[in-house]
């Protein structure tokens, strides 16, 4: 990555993804991504649905969670194994381990809770430039 500087809408998404706040993450990153034309457009696109995902599991929506994870990665994979300052491999791994019990279950309505230990985090390399 040539350019550090991150889209001022990127950060502030990935802040409120940290913060648990996956609705707001998923708004801000809408934002961002209903403007951009360029290469990773799709790449935004991954990280509105693991927002939502996350926000659906963390809703007891289990089939909403599960239909979402498996977009995810289709979104995300081509982007690897960094993009924009984002271990994108980690990121799946972290996000599989959180939605594992989701993604095996074949029930309509399961009962799985989410455990807060295992929630995904966003750490960028390079971090974002001071201000």
């Amino acid at each position: 990555m040539d350019d550090p500087a991150y889209e001022p809408l990127y950060l502030q998404g990935i802040e409120k993804f940290n913060e648990c706040d996956y609705y707001e993450s998923h708004e801000v990153w809408e934002e961002l991504w209903t403007e951009y034309r360029g290469d990773s457009r799709k790449f935004y696109q991954g990280l509105i649905q693991a927002a939502v995902a996350l926000y659906h599991f963390g809703n007891g929506n289990i089939r909403g969670a599960r239909k979402l994870h498996k977009s995810v990665h289709g979104y995300l994979e081509p982007y690897g194994p960094h993009h924009l300052g984002l271990d994108v491999i980690g990121f799946l791994a972290a996000f599989d381990t959180c939605l594992a019990d989701v993604a095996a279950s074949t029930e309509d309505f399961p009962s799985i809770e989410l455990n807060p230990d295992l929630l995904p985090e966003i750490h960028l390399d390079p971090p974002p430039p001071a201000e």
